[in-house]
């Protein structure tokens, strides 16, 4: 396992992050070296001392060095982002070399390689402000979360952010269904089913059908109906690296999967339609959501049924209101005229989505 000296690597200016730089003469640790700076995506510089000039020393947004070059670095400009990596756990000697070259993290191989793997995909991809996060759940069978998701995906995506629309049900139908893209070219949930540790989010995002200016994760038409735990969360994480925003469309029932990206969520919305049945049965999913997500919103749909109102759904249920999303054709005919929800930008779903959205990112405090 690595041990911490303990900073972050500096940062550098603009968009994609080169790779690593390599200091070794160590045949086999640069063959592990370059092994996993290829699993990290990442294509590194190799030298064998301090390179000249030494800007491109300063400048490398991670520099590993090879405990047999510890010592040829020893004079060398101090900086941050500098790791130490041998394979001797019982060689004491290595943390006093640590100090002599400024390196803030000593990693000792095989033990710390998936520490390094991400370490290094972190560089090489950039990693910035998360992207704003937000689950979308229906509180009874009906009630108009997929379209609710959509409609939000959509507008994010007009507003000009990076936007990926998640489908968590797989009995759902499939929501690029929904976004008339079912046969649309990209990867599909089963996809992903064997993913493990990390996946890059770029990689990610150039795999999956692009509709409506967004990406999409959903369901293809074979006979998976499960993604394990492990692999929904690595590619949820893949997913909020790249910044902008994530819709997940999560169904009404909370297993190990759903409760990975409940974990990952920012905010969740829980649409519920103004009918004490409905309320009944929000009540229940509110209770298992909020087991794990720490800000759920209740959206509510009319038509009302006599003495209730938005506020007093909201009350009823003991959680704060986002708001009342609008009545429309497009929430009971999701594809009427071939247009996706949201996709009309002056009708009441899309101004309410852009009205959440404008709040949303000024709470957030990436707007």
């Amino acid at each position: 396992m690595p041990g911490a000296v303990a900073h972050d690597p500096p940062p550098t200016a603009g968009g994609r992050q080169s790779g690593p730089l390599i200091v070794t003469e160590d045949a086999e640790l640069l063959d592990d070296l370059l092994r996993l700076c290829a699993a990290a995506g990442a294509t590194p510089e190799v030298h064998h001392g301090v390179p000249e000039p030494t800007g491109r020393w300063e400048a490398a947004p991670l520099v590993l060095v090879g405990d047999d070059a510890a010592r040829r670095l020893r004079g060398a400009a101090r900086r941050r982002g500098v790791v130490l990596v041998g394979r001797d756990q019982d060689d004491s000697g290595v943390w006093r070399r640590a100090v002599e070259i400024g390196a803030d993290h000593v990693l000792m191989l095989p033990d710390g390689e998936q520490w390094l793997v991400d370490r290094i995909a972190d560089v090489a991809e950039g990693v910035g402000r998360p992207a704003l996060t937000v689950g979308v759940i229906g509180g009874r069978g009906g009630a108009g979360a997929s379209t609710l998701a959509c409609a939000l995906a959509v507008t994010s995506a007009r507003e000009g952010l990076r936007t990926l629309l998640v489908d968590a049900d797989p009995l759902g139908g499939g929501l690029d269904v929904l976004l008339g893209g079912e046969t649309a070219e990209g990867l599909r949930w089963p996809a992903f089913a064997a993913s493990r540790g990390r996946v890059g989010g770029g990689a990610l995002e150039e795999s999956l059908p692009e509709l409506h200016s967004l990406r999409v994760l959903s369901w293809d038409r074979g006979d998976c109906v499960a993604v394990p735990p492990q692999a929904v969360r690595a590619v949820l994480a893949a997913a909020r690296r790249r910044g902008g925003t994530v819709v997940v469309d999560l169904p009404r029932r909370v297993d190990d999967g759903v409760a990975e990206i409940l974990g990952q969520l920012d905010m969740g919305l829980l649409v519920v339609p103004a009918e004490l049945r409905a309320v009944a049965a929000a009540g229940r999913v509110a209770s298992a959501a909020g087991m794990v997500l720490r800000d759920l919103r209740v959206a509510v749909r009319g038509p009302y049924a006599p003495g209730l109102d938005d506020r007093e759904v909201a009350r009823l249920l003991g959680l704060p209101l986002a708001g009342e999303v609008p009545v429309e054709s497009a929430l009971l005919r999701p594809m009427g005229g071939g247009q996706p929800p949201g996709a009309a930008a002056r009708s009441p779903l899309a101004r309410f989505c852009t009205q959440f959205w404008e709040r949303a990112l000024v709470e957030a405090g990436a707007a």
